[in-house]
C-alpha cells in the first residue's frame, strides 16, 4: 500500500476502496492504511458528511449499495431476478410435507414460497404481507400473519413475534432472507426493529435457511443479526469469497450452491 499518511490522500484513496470493494469494515481500514482505528472513524464521518460514501455500524459502504439495501420492494425484487429464482427453488428443495415454517419478509424469501408447487400440510408464519397470495394454496394447511406496525416499503409487518396467548412459537425451518452475510459479522439488515424480529424468527427455528444471492457477499448492513453459527443451510448463486467460504465451514453451515451439490 503506498503512502497514505497525509489525511487528505488517505481519505481519498479510502473513499476508492470502499468504491471498489462495495463495503469496509473499521478494523480492516485501519490494517490497509496503517493507523488507528479512531483515525478511521474520523474519516468516514468526515467522508459521509460529505456524502462521499454512507457510513455503517462498523465500517461504511458505498452510497449507492446501502440504498440498495432498503429500497421499495418492487425495485429489490427486479435486482437479481433470476438468481432469485433459482435459489428459491433449490431452498424449496429442503422443506418437506408437513413442516412449519417461519418466514421473514423480502423478494428472496418470497421467491422460496412461490416454489412450493407440490408441497402439502405446510404451517407457514410470516410478516411478510406479500406472502399469502403468492405461495401455492394447496401446499398451505395454516397460514398466519404476524401483527404488529406496518412497513409499507417492505411489505411486512414489524413486531413480536409471538401471538395473543401463546408462550412464543416453533418452527421446524426458519427461512430468512438477509441484507448482508459476511465472514466477520455475520448476517446483517439494514432496520433495526426488522432485525430484532428476524433473530426472533431464527431463535424460533430447529432449522435455520438462509436464502441470499451473491451481492450480499461481504456487506455489513446497518444491523447486526446474528453469527453464522446460527445458520444451518446458506443457499445462493454463486461461491462465496474465500473469506466467508472459509467462516461458514467453520461455523458448520451446509452450503448449497444453486447447479452444485452441497458442501460443508
Amino acid at each position: 500500500m503506498q503512502d497514505t499518511a497525509l489525511p487528505a490522500k488517505r481519505r481519498a484513496e479510502l473513499v476508492r476502496h470502499v468504491r471498489e470493494r462495495g463495503h469496509a469494515t473499521v478494523a480492516e481500514l485501519a490494517e490497509l492504511f496503517a493507523v488507528s482505528m479512531d483515525t478511521i472513524r474520523r474519516d468516514l464521518d468526515h467522508l459521509a458528511e460529505r456524502q462521499l460514501i454512507a457510513r455503517t455500524h462498523g465500517g461504511a459502504m458505498h452510497k449507492d449499495e446501502l440504498a440498495t439495501a432498503d429500497t421499495p420492494f418492487d425495485s429489490r425484487a427486479a435486482a437479481h431476478h433470476q438468481a432469485k429464482q433459482a435459489i428459491g427453488i433449490a431452498a424449496a428443495r429442503l422443506i418437506s410435507n408437513g413442516e412449519t415454517l417461519i418466514v421473514n419478509g423480502g423478494t428472496t424469501t418470497l421467491a422460496v414460497v412461490r416454489a412450493l408447487t407440490g408441497k402439502r400440510d405446510l404451517t407457514v408464519v410470516t410478516n411478510n404481507l406479500r406472502l399469502p397470495p403468492e405461495i401455492p394454496q394447496e401446499a398451505v394447511r395454516d397460514l398466519y400473519v404476524i401483527g404488529g406496525s406496518c412497513r409499507i416499503s417492505s411489505n411486512v409487518t414489524i413486531g413480536p413475534v409471538t401471538f395473543a396467548d401463546t408462550q412464543g412459537i416453533s418452527a421446524d425451518t426458519a427461512v430468512i432472507g438477509v441484507g448482508g452475510i459476511s465472514a466477520s459479522g455475520g448476517l446483517s439488515t439494514s432496520n433495526l426493529q426488522e432485525a430484532q424480529m428476524m433473530r426472533q424468527m431464527i431463535d424460533a427455528g430447529t432449522r435455520v435457511v438462509v436464502v441470499a444471492d451473491a451481492s450480499k457477499f461481504g456487506r455489513s448492513a446497518f444491523v447486526h443479526i446474528c453469527g453464522l453459527d446460527r445458520v444451518s443451510v446458506l443457499v445462493t448463486d454463486a461461491p462465496p469469497p474465500e473469506d466467508l467460504a472459509v467462516a461458514l465451514k467453520d461455523a458448520e453451515v451446509e452450503l448449497v450452491t444453486v447447479g452444485g451439490a452441497p458442501t460443508l
